[in-house]
């Protein structure tokens, strides 16, 4: 009996170490909108920072939303910090207003840049990085990099759009919902005149509810492949074959762009950075799984370009 305790014993210890995280986390509140978590590697306090920014909709810091978990952004945040690079990923500000039902009908695209930019202020002030990075996926591409401009010493987009949402969503009408195309042209006219309008067919409303036109205004205003020749630091564009939301040819948008870029397209890598070797129907189960592992190109593509 003794014998068998021993070996259960020695089995959890083994267990214990194995597990034993590389880094030290950290709940950090940049301020009365912002909180996150903060990964330091253990054995290199000062190392480079990689901020991360979420994609659209109310997405955590981990990369969740209400009804789809998949971790895929803490998956991101702790494989970078494991190859010593110290990561900050935050929920974006209508999380928390969510939380406290208090959600603000009058929030903009713009307020995501100015969330982005208090953060690496704060991380700035403390004076102990290195460098400074920007990571912004899907939407948080855009934010990064309007953000990225005289801060960040350096920019990755991951899953970016090239053209300005407009036209990335008028080409998704054309392609499953044909019929719809010309009155999605029409409304984003009215949008890009900063004005709203209800002459829209039903079936758009999730995109041009009237509550959504004044973001959408604002957000249409840039256009990611004229914003991305502003920034002169080092910038890596990584996009996967898989995607289902952003192609790979919008990341050979935003290289031509800017022809100092680095490129990075995955095989079979999705939106979320899972790895995808079926069809769409796995592609899309795939956004509700937490259980998945993050595509190693993506770790391996990242650090490389940092280190």
């Amino acid at each position: 009996m003794k014998i068998k305790f021993l070996i259960l014993s020695l089995l959890f210890s083994c267990i214990t170490i194995a597990q034993e995280k590389t880094f030290i986390a950290e709940e950090v509140a940049v301020n009365n909108l912002i909180d996150g978590t903060l990964l330091t590697p253990k054995d290199n306090s000062k190392s480079v920072l990689a901020i991360i920014i979420a994609g659209s909709g109310p997405t955590n810091r981990d990369g969740n939303q209400n009804f789809l978990k998949n971790n895929s952004l803490k998956k991101l945040a702790e494989g970078l910090t494991n190859q010593g690079i110290s990561t900050f990923r935050y929920d974006k500000r209508i999380v928390k207003q969510i939380r406290k039902g208090k959600v603000d009908k009058d929030i903009m695209f713009d307020d995501f840049v100015t969330d982005a930019i208090s953060v690496i202020d704060y991380f700035k002030e403390k004076n102990i990085y290195s460098k400074i990075y920007f990571i912004g996926h899907s939407q948080g591409s855009l934010v990064g990099m309007l953000a990225a401009k005289d801060k960040a010493d350096g920019f990755i987009s991951l899953a970016g759009a090239g053209k300005s949402i407009d036209l990335v969503i008028q080409e998704q009408i054309e392609k499953t919902a044909p019929m719809f195309t010309e009155d999605t042209k029409k409304t984003f006219a009215v949008l890009k005149e900063n004005k709203t309008t209800t002459d829209y067919p039903p079936a758009l409303a999730s995109i041009f509810d009237i509550s959504l036109q004044p973001f959408m205004s604002n957000w249409i205003q840039y256009d990611p492949s004229e914003k991305i020749k502003e920034l002169q630091i080092p910038i890596l564009i990584i996009n996967g074959t898989k995607d289902l939301q952003v192609t790979t040819t919008e990341a050979t948008l935003l290289k031509e762009a800017n022809p100092n870029a680095q490129i990075k397209i995955i095989e079979n890598m999705n939106h979320i950075l899972f790895t995808i070797e079926g069809d769409s129907l796995e592609n899309s189960k795939s956004y509700n799984e937490i259980t998945r592992k993050i595509n190693p190109e993506v770790i391996e593509s990242i650090v490389a370009f940092i280190k």
